[in-house]
């Protein structure tokens, strides 16, 4: 008998099944050999509620049966590459049928990597879900300190302004300055924030990640995966507001001074295909999407598309070792989705 079948008790959350399932294997097996029983205790119990978990399920069912993963791409531990795209242009990429619920592409899925202003797409959903957009935050010196070279939304001490307005800065010009402010108006602190930051990831199944601050400048505790990125997007998509400012080619954010003077700020998309300055295949439409990069991330780039106007894709590609090579890469991605 395979040593495989001799697994007892062994029920897999979904999203997580094939991950954990290989790695279990593996290490049982170096552990126990073939000829020994092996029983998992408290294994999950797939007949229940994703709820009882504590996991979020995209799943609109009555049923307190829904399968956490029905409605989600799973990928395992197995590269899925394609001689259509050059693997050698960064460390890790996906892409993401999200209505076949197939991963078409995947590199290093699994690998945890720093995702530098990429974060800012778990701040934007975590805001969204606890903040209220009319919410006003008055600036202040201690959250303008950042290293230097960060990027900013070019915010003062003593302005105020909407959370609305920060999520703008923070995605569309990725305002370091803007994720601070938002990290205190939500929660009161940068720790308590990443907190939640934290807890909302865990709830999506991304269970390879950790935050430490809002923005993702470098921490060796911050980090996350391809495939956990592509769970925590594929949540914030599911937020009008969010779609919404990420498609913005462009914003004028409003911010009242310390003086009371209305200030306006032009933010412009970082992003390089909603800005115009990439080209896009033929027959693919992306929606938007966050960039990041720092010296120990590289170039990382994440992508809401859609073929024909109507079947959506998520699209990732993390440590690519330059600008240029990031968009190469991307580029390739949406050409497999044209075809």
């Amino acid at each position: 008998m395979k040593c495989i079948d001799k697994i007892k008790n062994f029920h897999c959350k979904g999203i997580l099944c094939k991950r954990t399932a290989v790695l279990f294997l593996v290490l049982s097996v170096s552990a126990a050999g073939c000829g020994q029983e092996i029983t998992i205790d408290n294994p999950y119990d797939v007949y229940e509620s994703p709820r009882a978990y504590g996991l979020n399920t995209t799943v609109s069912s009555n049923s307190d049966t829904a399968f956490f993963a029905e409605e989600l791409c799973v990928a395992d531990t197995q590269d899925k590459l394609s001689g259509d795209i050059t693997a050698s242009l960064s460390e890790a990429a996906g892409l993401f049928n999200l209505q076949e619920h197939n991963m078409e592409f995947g590199k290093n899925v699994h690998l945890r990597l720093y995702p530098a202003s990429t974060t800012k797409i778990l701040t934007a959903y975590t805001a969204l879900k606890h903040g209220d957009l009319s919410a006003k935050a008055t600036v202040t010196e201690a959250e303008l300190q950042l290293e230097a070279g960060s990027t900013v939304c070019g915010l003062s001490a003593g302005d105020t302004v909407t959370l609305e307005e920060l999520l703008y800065g923070l995605m569309l010009c990725s305002g370091n300055d803007a994720a601070n402010v938002i990290a205190d108006l939500v929660s009161g602190s940068t720790e308590e924030f990443a907190k939640l930051m934290n807890q909302e990831a865990l709830a999506l199944g991304a269970t390879n990640s950790h935050f430490v601050n809002p923005h993702g400048l470098h921490d060796e505790a911050h980090y996350t995966t391809v495939y956990d990125m592509y769970l925590i997007f594929q949540a914030a998509l599911q937020e009008e507001m969010f779609v919404t400012i990420i498609s913005s080619q462009s914003h004028t954010g409003i911010v009242t001074a310390a003086s009371g003077e209305t200030i306006s700020k032009d933010w412009i998309n970082t992003n390089k295909y909603v800005n115009g300055e990439e080209t896009v295949p033929q027959g693919v439409q992306v929606i938007g999407g966050k960039t990041g990069t720092t010296n120990a991330a590289g170039y990382c780039l994440v992508l809401f598309s859609q073929k024909g106007g109507t079947i959506p894709y998520i699209s990732i590609v993390y440590k690519s070792d330059s600008r240029e090579n990031l968009y190469l890469e991307m580029t390739e991605l949406l050409g497999k989705i044209s075809k």
